[in-house]
């Protein structure tokens, strides 16, 4: 069973008949938001959905920017804590996965790659965070990892940090874009920001496993797939 429309919800559609588990994928697409309203649906559908949905293994997806000292205490955050606490408290069995940056085909103008990207692409003045680093995996690899945890019957009941083994400075990910493609940006720097870890230790079984390669090019490789988004 599979909740939302969004990227990661098509990204897990063949989940869709699949009684096992309740793949929650509907939540506030825009983590800036300060709309308390947007906020309480998601609880609300989140609280219904497990109620209406007795036996089957929830899965929610979280942010890892629980770990980022200048994001963790914005009201988003607050808001996936608080959301994580009720699932582990609620008695059915589930996964939480706080997940890094998406990069696909997402739709959505506040993801931090389309963001930059589109800005770049049509001339809109941007800021940059100089002290800022971000996360980025592509949703393929994404998926390929969480698929491959909720069918090895794998960390069940846990919290499980689905990242790039690396980080990529702010001012770094809008140079590589604009080196790509060919273009200068728009935008000016503040001093703001902080760099963060995110443990990625209990998925490098499965990183290994699947071989997905996280390496220098890695960026660039996303760049090359998704720079028509």
């Amino acid at each position: 069973m599979v909740i939302g429309n969004g990227m990661v919800a098509r990204r897990f559609k063949e989940y869709a008949n699949d009684d096992r588990f309740l793949i929650f994928a509907s939540g506030v697409s825009n983590s800036k938001t300060t709309d308390v309203e947007a906020y309480n649906r998601e609880k609300q559908l989140l609280e219904q959905t497990i109620m209406s949905n007795p036996g089957k293994i929830i899965v929610y997806f979280s942010t890892c920017s629980i770990y980022d000292p200048s994001e963790n205490n914005s009201i988003y955050v607050r808001h996936k804590q608080a959301l994580e606490n009720y699932i582990i408290t609620s008695g059915a069995d589930y996964y939480i996965f706080r997940t890094a940056n998406l990069v696909g085909p997402s739709g959505n103008p506040s993801n931090i790659f389309t963001f930059f990207l589109n800005s770049i692409k049509h001339n809109i003045p941007f800021t940059v965070w100089a002290n800022a680093t971000r996360n980025l995996i592509d949703v393929d690899d994404f998926y390929d990892i969480v698929h491959n945890i909720l069918n090895s019957n794998m960390y069940l009941n846990s919290i499980i940090n689905i990242a790039n083994p690396r980080s990529y400075a702010v001012p770094y990910i809008v140079e590589s874009m604009e080196n790509y493609l060919g273009k200068r940006a728009l935008y000016d720097t503040i001093d703001k920001g902080a760099d963060f870890d995110i443990d990625t230790t209990q998925i490098q079984p499965v990183i290994e496993k699947l071989n997905i390669s996280f390496d220098d090019a890695y960026l660039y490789r996303l760049l090359k797939k998704y720079h028509e988004l």
